[in-house]
């Protein structure tokens, strides 16, 4: 059974920081794609960043629009953990940022990640 785990939410004035983490469980973590998706209170789970295995030791990174430029997403495979880096940020930043795995490349869909983590909440104050 994959088990992933948040950590490092909290509350955080706007342009802070933060930087989340997500322990996955498994030894086959390298090839999977890691994903961050978030949901605001009243709102659908949005994408929020992926990190993709390109081959070798080449990953690919995506961003939804809204985080670009201030996210960055990463990952450690001997610790099997990802991490997403937040900086610069603002109110509407808020919500609870979720982890995720998927078998299938480059996707932002929620509906192709089958296994997530309980979630964390990231609280911006303006």
């Amino acid at each position: 059974q994959v088990q992933l785990v948040e950590s490092g939410g909290g509350l955080v004035q706007a342009g802070g920081s933060l930087r989340l983490s997500c322990a996955a469980s498994g030894r086959t973590f390298s090839t999977y794609t890691m994903g961050w998706f978030r949901q605001a209170p009243g709102k659908e789970r949005e994408f929020v960043a992926t990190i993709t295995w390109s081959g070798g030791s080449t990953y690919y990174a995506d961003y939804a629009d809204p985080v670009k430029g201030r996210f960055t997403i990463s990952r450690d495979n001997a610790k099997t953990t990802v991490y997403l880096q937040m900086n610069s940020l603002k109110p509407e930043d808020t919500a609870v940022y979720y982890c995720a795995r998927s078998n299938i490349l480059r996707s932002r869909l929620s509906a192709d990640f089958g296994y997530w983590g309980q979630g964390t909440q990231v609280t911006v104050s303006s």
